[in-house]
């Protein structure tokens, strides 16, 4: 199947098996050490299974899923976002940790990936929700379903770095 999006064909390649492999990279990392405080955008951050990015507002959170380890979010689904709509709207306006390029999230929901040397696995889809409608803009919850990124679990410790690539494990 041929992607009908000319963005969604950016970074991928389609094997004759019909899986899709993909490199894409982290173009942002955003974290905040408060509940809906205000994203900071950082260089890097260490990863830490179970606990989630050193600094972020979930690390160490006592009750503590696997989702809310990482969440991602494709800069191609932001830009769409704000064109479709035509409206002012910042990479970190989605409190997303990862934005990537390149990277077909929603294929990830139930498979592992590496985000340079720190692997992680797919939980789900990170769908917008009320709260995010709140803290960032009214026109989010039509505008990013199905596109608002992916939860991940982090399944090795190590440092994620704006720039470096993400590929299927």
């Amino acid at each position: 199947m041929v992607p009908s999006e000319p963005w969604l064909t950016r970074g991928l390649l389609t094997l004759l098996s019909g899986e899709i492999m993909f490199e894409g990279t982290v173009i942002s990392i955003n974290i905040t050490p408060i509940v809906e405080g205000p994203m900071q955008t950082v260089d890097e951050v260490r990863a830490v299974p179970g606990r989630g990015l050193e600094g972020d507002r979930y690390f160490d959170h006592p009750q503590m899923e696997p989702k809310r380890e990482l969440t991602l979010v494709e800069a191609e689904a932001i830009e769409a976002f704000r064109s479709e709509f035509k409206i002012d709207f910042g990479l970190e306006g989605t409190r997303r940790n990862l934005i990537t390029r390149g990277v077909p999230l929603n294929h990830l929901v139930g498979r592992e990936f590496w985000i340079g040397g720190v692997k992680a696995r797919g939980i789900q889809l990170c769908e917008p929700c009320a709260t995010l409608q709140r803290l960032s803009h009214p026109k989010v919850l039509p505008g990013l379903i199905h596109r608002g990124g992916l939860r991940a679990q982090i399944l090795t410790e190590g440092t994620i770095r704006v720039g470096e690539v993400i590929r299927e494990s």
